[in-house]
Parts: C-alpha cells; sequence; structure tokens
C-alpha cells in the first residue's frame, strides 16, 4: 500500500474520530507597566482569539514565524500559564478555570515536550528519578516497581536501562530529548503538545527523534500538537497544520491541501520559502516586506495587512474572521469573504 494510501485512509478516519482538544477564542495578554506606580499602559496580544480542535489520534502542526504566539498557546493549552480569555475543552471536560487538586487530576492526561532538552531537565538529579517524578506524583508503586517501569520507558525511547543511573550531563541533544519523551509518556497521557523538540538538536538527530515520535503515536494512541518553524519538519509530522501570525490563527487545512494550494497570502508567503529539491522545478518566491509588527501594538484590521502584498483598503478596517472557504479549509481572509458573497 503506497504512502499516499496510508494517508488519505488515516485522514478518513480521523474526520470520523471524536474532538479531544477543543479551543474556543482563547486569548493570553501579558500586561506592560509603566512609571513609578507600575501601572498598566497596555498589552502584549501573545495569543489573540484562536479557536482549534484536535482528534483523536492526529497530529496538529502549528507554524508561523517566531513571536507569532505559537509556544504561548501551547502553554496556555496546558494551563502552564492561565489565559486571559476563552475556553479550553479537553476530552469533554472544561479546564479553562480548574484550580488545586481538580487541574492536577486533569493534567496527568497532558504533557509537554520541551525544545530545550537540558534546560527542562534537573542538572542535579539522576535520570531515573527525572522519569520517574510523574508516576511518585501520580501512583502509588513501590520504588522497585517504578526502577523496572523507568528502565522499559528508556528502552522504549532508545536509551539503555542502565542509564537510569547517569546524569542529564552526561547525554547529548538527542538523548536528553529522548529523556524528556520519556518522562512525558510515563503517565500515559492522552495529548503531548511538543514545542519546537528538534529545533535544538543536529541535523543528523532530528530525524530520529520524529520517526521515534511517531512510532510512539501508534503505540500509545497519542494526540500531537506538534509546534515548529521548519515547515518541512511540520508536513513530515502534520496531518492538518494551523498557521499563526502575530497572536491570530490565519489558516487552518489539511497538510497537503496547505502546502500544494496555500489561500492566505501569509500561507503563500511561508511555503514559497521551502527549498525545492528537484532543481528542474522553478517556483516564485514571495518576500514579505517590512517587519512583524509589535504584538504590544498590533494593526488595525487585519494584522497581516502591513506586509501583505495584495492588501485592499479595507483591509486596515475590518478584521477577518477565520472562516470555512471550503470542506475542511478554513482562512481568516477578507479576499474569501468576497469570493464567498
Amino acid at each position: 500500500m503506497s504512502e499516499q494510501v496510508v494517508s488519505e485512509k488515516k485522514k478518513k478516519d480521523l474526520y470520523n474520530k471524536e474532538v479531544l482538544l477543543e479551543v474556543k477564542n482563547l486569548k493570553k495578554y501579558y500586561p506592560v507597566t509603566a512609571g513609578f506606580f507600575q501601572r498598566k499602559v497596555g498589552d502584549v496580544k501573545a495569543v489573540d482569539d484562536i479557536t482549534l480542535s484536535l482528534k483523536k489520534g492526529e497530529t496538529f502542526g502549528l507554524v508561523g514565524e517566531s513571536g507569532c504566539g505559537k509556544s504561548t498557546a501551547g502553554r496556555t493549552l496546558l494551563r502552564l500559564t492561565d489565559p486571559t480569555e476563552g475556553q479550553i475543552i479537553f476530552d469533554g471536560e472544561d479546564i479553562t478555570n480548574l484550580r488545586g487538586s481538580k487541574l492536577r487530576k486533569a493534567r496527568r492526561n497532558f504533557q509537554m515536550v520541551f525544545q530545550d532538552p537540558y534546560a527542562s531537565l534537573n542538572s542535579k538529579m539522576m535520570v531515573g528519578h527525572l522519569v520517574d517524578e510523574p508516576l511518585r506524583n501520580y501512583t502509588n508503586k513501590s520504588h522497585k516497581e517504578l526502577r523496572e517501569e523507568v528502565k522499559k520507558l528508556l528502552k522504549r525511547v532508545g536509551l539503555r536501562a542502565e542509564d537510569y543511573y547517569k546524569y542529564p550531563h552526561e547525554f547529548s541533544g538527542g538523548q536528553r530529548q529522548r529523556i524528556g519523551i520519556a518522562r512525558a509518556l510515563a503517565l500515559n497521557p492522552k495529548l503531548i503538545i511538543a514545542d519546537e523538540p528538534v529545533s535544538a538538536l543536529d541535523v543528523s538527530i532530528q530525524s530520529q527523534v520524529l520517526n521515534l515520535l511517531k512510532e510512539l503515536q501508534d503505540e500509545f494512541d497519542l494526540t500531537y500538537l506538534f509546534i515548529a518553524h521548519d515547515l518541512s519538519v511540520v508536513k513530515h509530522m502534520s496531518d492538518r497544520i494551523g498557521v499563526m501570525y502575530l497572536g491570530h490563527m490565519v489558516e487552518v487545512g489539511d497538510k497537503e491541501e496547505i502546502y500544494h494550494e496555500p489561500l492566505h497570502p501569509y500561507t503563500q508567503a511561508l511555503t514559497s520559502a521551502i527549498p525545492e529539491p528537484n532543481p528542474l522545478h522553478k517556483k516564485e518566491r514571495i518576500i514579505l516586506e517590512g517587519d512583524v509588527p509589535s504584538p504590544q501594538n498590533p494593526p488595525t484590521g487585519c494584522v497581516f495587512h502591513t506586509r501583505c502584498p495584495v492588501a485592499m483598503p479595507k483591509c486596515k478596517e475590518i478584521v477577518p474572521q477565520l472562516k470555512e472557504v471550503r470542506p475542511n479549509r478554513q482562512v481568516a481572509c477578507l479576499l474569501y469573504e468576497e469570493e464567498n458573497k
């Protein structure tokens, strides 16, 4: 069976699956203060009104330039930081305002793999204790049971059982990231948010870690929110893709459709930057003018209009909403609102 046929079958299966994570109008603002009394003078709008959903068993890729709010969105979804507005529904339960023991109980079902595999690991703890920490917090297993389970996890992610007794500084970057993945798997979660999990690794190691994540997804029935800025990596990993710009979601769709026929002008510019392996195949490179505006003082109307090559006068005034313009394809652009009239 060809890879394309397998991909099409998986896509159809995913459309029939239940929604695991639903996010509605999520906002995360950070207050800006000034003066002797530190009065609030504004907000940094890191995430500004995004809506998305993840089906059970799928990988949803979140892409965009650095500073667009991808990582903040991931941390807010995990409730590592509190949302300013919006709603987060995980497996049918509203976790937006959970606190204390209720939030702690919900958190065992979603974990995170961080970008920097060294900074995310306590350098003073043995690897075995780093990986078994979630188990110690959420289960009543004996020390012997914990040790055996952790050794199995270490072997499953490509490490050795005797690595249990070593410390993070004794490992390479790729091995440290495997430790982080083992720790995320310890409680058998339903959702893993992978925040740039290979960007800090050598190119030769990246494919090994990505293939490991794919294997683990099939084995443990995992759902991934995969955050990255490398478009080729996101295409390799994802079933669907969401494109973010300056805190806003501008396009959502199936990965093949996003890459072969991007609709939003920003997505078109991003995909035009992907290197073409075939030297005989030429494609037009779209160069965006100007710099990304500050999230503290975003443009009025469409946030992309200051750099958009096809901007219209009304783009400065009207904020486009993320709407379905084709089956399972959403775009936030006034060009497509005109087409549908």
